[in-house]
């Protein structure tokens, strides 16, 4: 997908800030005042319409607002602002907005992709909020922004659109060559033995087995992807393979972004979130700074240490035209002077 129209609406009518971040495990929802002011949080469960339907997933988000609001003494909300992860498409952001908007905390409502929120918190320049994210958390996907409110983003859905890779995909792979090491269709990797005696198991036989048969729910599958970080640390061809293609991707990602928003010869923040890229993992790391360097000279890459909910605040802030005052003063509460960038 290419450039997108801006995405708001306008200033909103007067009132607090309802921010929204809401991840695939866990939201956190804060209220803020105009002045930017954090004066009520709460964090609750997972947002997963895929799974649970949408408005039972929003029923989820309307719990840990409840909270949130009372602490923060049920002010009335002037616009609302939702980072929501499985808002890939714009039509699924149009339909979440409309079922948060029947909730009646506020007329004004904005929902974006949840990759938006880490790219807005990360965007330290918050006159001119400029630049590309990039998250790989169970997932991968790449949102950029304009001051203008121009974006550009994937649809980032799985395989059907192009991806590969995040942790779900890196341990799907590693399983994939290790199985084939062990059988004898593939290549050797130390893989074989590392995957399955991270479950206590002896061999890739019987974790293949647990996992068919439940015994190793699916769930825990995301648990392969640091082992497999830890065998491309000692060198194994086959897992430092894999780590080199993230980097691959993450590169391609944004640079491709850059690109659509006529910002690969300026400076500009490449912003690096997500659990696989905030470990830090050396031969990742390394290898994402590196092809930048190479293919865009002027990105400036930073790993996002800021809380996504921040991202949301931010983006409420951009929408309700609030002063210089309140962005400092949100960023203070999340983001304590000593570890500011």
């Amino acid at each position: 997908m290419g450039l997108s129209t801006p995405h708001g609406t306008g200033p909103a009518a007067s009132g607090a800030l309802l921010a929204i971040d809401a991840g695939n495990s866990k939201t956190d929802v804060a209220v803020v005042t105009a002045e930017g002011q954090v004066v009520g949080t709460a964090r609750g469960g997972g947002f997963q319409p895929p799974q649970a339907g949408l408005e039972p997933a929003v029923d989820v988000l309307a719990e840990a607002v409840s909270r949130a609001l009372a602490e923060a003494g049920t002010p009335v909300i002037g616009h609302v602002s939702a980072c929501l992860a499985n808002a890939d498409l714009p039509v699924e952001e149009r339909q979440y907005a409309e079922a948060v908007r029947r909730r009646g905390w506020s007329d004004s409502v904005d929902v974006r992709n949840d990759t938006f929120a880490i790219l807005r918190a990360g965007l330290v320049e918050d006159a001119e909020p400029r630049g590309v994210a990039v998250v790989c958390g169970a997932g991968v996907n790449c949102v950029g922004m304009l001051p203008d409110g121009r974006t550009a983003r994937f649809p980032a859905i799985g395989k059907i659109s192009g991806d590969w890779g995040g942790g779900g995909g890196l341990a799907l792979e590693a399983l994939w060559h290790a199985a084939r090491a062990e059988d004898g269709r593939g290549g050797p990797t130390a893989l074989m033995g590392a995957l399955p005696a991270h479950f206590g198991l002896p061999t890739m036989y019987a974790l293949i087995e647990a996992l068919h048969l439940g015994d190793i729910p699916t769930a825990r599958q995301h648990e392969l992807t640091p082992v497999l970080f830890a065998v491309a640390a000692d060198g194994d061809p086959v897992a430092c393979s894999l780590v080199d293609r993230m980097a691959e991707e993450v590169v391609a990602m944004s640079t491709v972004a850059l690109d659509r928003l006529g910002l690969l010869d300026e400076t500009a923040p490449v912003l690096l979130g997500g659990s696989v890229l905030a470990a830090r993992h050396r031969r990742l790391d390394d290898g994402v700074r590196a092809r930048l360097a190479e293919r865009a000279p002027k990105a400036v890459p930073r790993v996002v240490t800021e809380p996504p909910v921040l991202g949301a605040i931010l983006l409420g802030l951009d929408e309700t035209a609030a002063p210089a005052t309140a962005y400092a003063r949100a960023r203070t509460h999340y983001t304590p002077a000593a570890s500011r960038p």
